[in-house]
C-alpha cells in the first residue's frame, strides 16, 4: 500500500472521529450548559466569593482601665480587618460570646494598664480568639500581635525620648515590595487556580465519560470490529476533548479573568495554550485507564473522585511543599497537576519563557506518556 495514501486514510478517519465525538458532545445540552457554567460562572464566584484576607472580624474590647492608653489602642482595631461589638459586662459573658459567635475576638485590658505603662512596668492585655476556624483564628492572632507590637514600639519611644535616650538608637526599615501581584488581588490568584483546576478535571472525565459512553450504548464492539487500531479509536476522543477544553480556557480567560478580573497576561498566550493542550492530551491518559475499569457513567465518576482529590492535595495550590511532611512532599513529584500549576502561575502572571519551564514540562510530559501509554495498553487487553 502507497504509505502516503495510507497515512491519508488514517488522518482521515480520525478527522471523521473527531468530528463524531464532537457532535456527540454536542448532542448532549446538559454537558455543554455545565461546560459554560463552570468556565465563567464558576471561575467567577471562586475569584470573587473566597478570601484569605481578615475582613470584619467582630471583636469585643473589656476595656477594665478606662484609661487614655487603653482607649487608644482599643481604637487601634479598626475595619476592614475588625468590627467592634458591644463589650460583655464580666469574663463568663465574653466567654459565652465566644461560644455563640457573636464575637469572634474578645480582648481584655486590665486596671491600671496606664499606671504600669507610665511606671515602665510590663502591661498585660489577653487577647481571646475563636479558632474553631483555623485560618481566620491565625489571621486574626497575627493582626492583633501586629496592632500590639506597634503600640508598644511607640509607647517605648515616646518613653525614651521623653527620657532623652532615643536619638541615637539603630533603627531598621523594613522595604517590601510584593511581585506578580503588587496589590495582592486575591481574585487573580482564585481565578486562574480555579480555572487550572477545572482544565485537570475535565481533561480527566471527558475522555473518560466518551469512552464509557461507548461501552453503555454497545458501540465500542462496532468500532472494534471495524478496520481501526485501538490508537484510532482512543485519539480522537482526546483530540476532541483537548479541543473542547481549550474553548472553556479561551472563554475563561476573555470574559472572566482579563473582562472581570483585569488579570494581567504577563508570559505568552501561544505558550500557554500548548502546555495546556500537552497537558490535557498527557493527562486524559488517566481518563482513559479509568474507563477501561468502569462499566457506566456512575463508576467513571466515582474513581475520577478517587483520583482527583490526591491529585489536588499534592499539587501545591493550596500548601506549599516546604509545609508538607517529607513523605507526602515525595509524592507530589508524581502529580502531573504539580507541574501544571507551576507552569500556569509561571506562564500567566510571571511571564516565564519555555526554557524557564523546561524542567516542570519535562516531567509532566513524561508522568501523562506514562499515563496515556497505561490507558492505551489496558484498553488493547481488554478489548483484544
Amino acid at each position: 500500500m502507497n504509505p502516503v495514501l495510507g497515512w491519508r486514510g488514517v488522518l482521515g478517519r480520525g478527522l471523521e472521529l473527531v468530528r463524531k465525538e464532537l457532535l456527540q458532545l454536542w448532542r448532549d445540552r446538559v454537558l455543554i450548559l455545565f461546560l459554560l457554567y463552570v468556565f465563567t460562572v464558576d471561575i467567577y464566584l471562586a475569584g470573587s466569593g473566597l478570601s484569605f484576607s481578615l475582613h470584619n472580624a467582630t471583636i469585643a474590647v473589656m476595656d477594665q482601665d478606662m484609661s487614655q492608653a487603653s482607649r487608644e489602642l482599643a481604637s487601634r482595631f479598626q475595619p476592614p480587618q475588625f468590627r467592634r461589638v458591644p463589650a460583655p459586662a464580666d469574663p463568663r459573658a465574653a466567654q459565652r460570646q465566644l461560644d455563640t459567635g457573636r464575637s469572634m475576638v474578645v480582648m481584655q485590658i486590665p486596671p491600671r494598664f496606664q499606671a504600669d505603662l507610665g511606671a515602665g512596668r510590663p502591661a498585660d492585655v489577653q487577647y481571646l480568639v475563636d479558632s474553631s476556624n483555623s485560618v481566620l483564628g491565625l489571621l486574626a492572632g497575627s493582626h492583633a500581635a501586629e496592632i500590639v507590637g506597634r503600640y508598644n514600639l511607640e509607647q517605648s519611644a515616646a518613653r525614651l525620648a521623653a527620657a532623652g535616650a532615643g536619638a541615637g538608637l539603630p533603627r531598621v526599615d523594613n522595604a517590601q515590595r510584593a511581585l506578580f501581584n503588587p496589590n495582592q488581588n486575591e481574585a487573580w490568584f482564585m481565578g486562574i487556580a480555579e480555572l487550572l483546576m477545572l482544565v485537570t478535571v475535565f481533561a480527566i472525565i471527558l475522555p473518560a465519560v466518551a469512552a464509557v459512553r461507548e461501552k453503555e450504548r454497545g458501540t465500542i464492539e462496532q468500532l472494534l470490529v471495524s478496520p481501526l487500531r485501538p490508537l484510532e479509536i482512543l485519539l480522537p476522543k482526546v483530540l476532541a476533548m483537548t479541543l473542547v477544553i481549550l474553548a472553556g480556557v479561551t472563554l475563561a480567560l476573555a470574559v472572566v479573568l482579563r473582562g472581570v478580573f483585569d488579570v494581567p497576561i504577563r508570559g505568552s498566550l501561544p505558550l500557554f495554550y500548548a502546555i495546556s493542550a500537552l497537558y490535557v492530551f498527557t493527562t486524559s491518559g488517566i481518563g482513559l485507564l479509568l474507563a477501561t475499569i468502569a462499566r457506566n457513567m456512575a463508576q467513571v465518576g466515582m474513581l475520577a473522585i478517587m483520583v482527583l482529590a490526591p491529585m489536588m492535595f499534592l499539587s501545591g495550590m493550596w500548601t506549599p511543599p516546604e509545609a508538607l511532611a517529607p513523605p507526602v512532599r515525595a509524592l507530589m513529584a508524581v502529580s502531573p497537576m504539580h507541574y501544571y500549576i507551576d507552569a500556569g502561575f509561571g506562564v500567566l502572571l510571571k511571564g516565564m519563557t519555555l526554557a524557564e519551564l523546561a524542567p516542570p514540562l519535562l516531567a509532566m510530559t513524561l508522568l501523562g506518556a506514562l499515563a496515556f501509554g497505561a490507558g492505551l495498553a489496558r484498553f488493547r487487553r481488554q478489548f483484544s
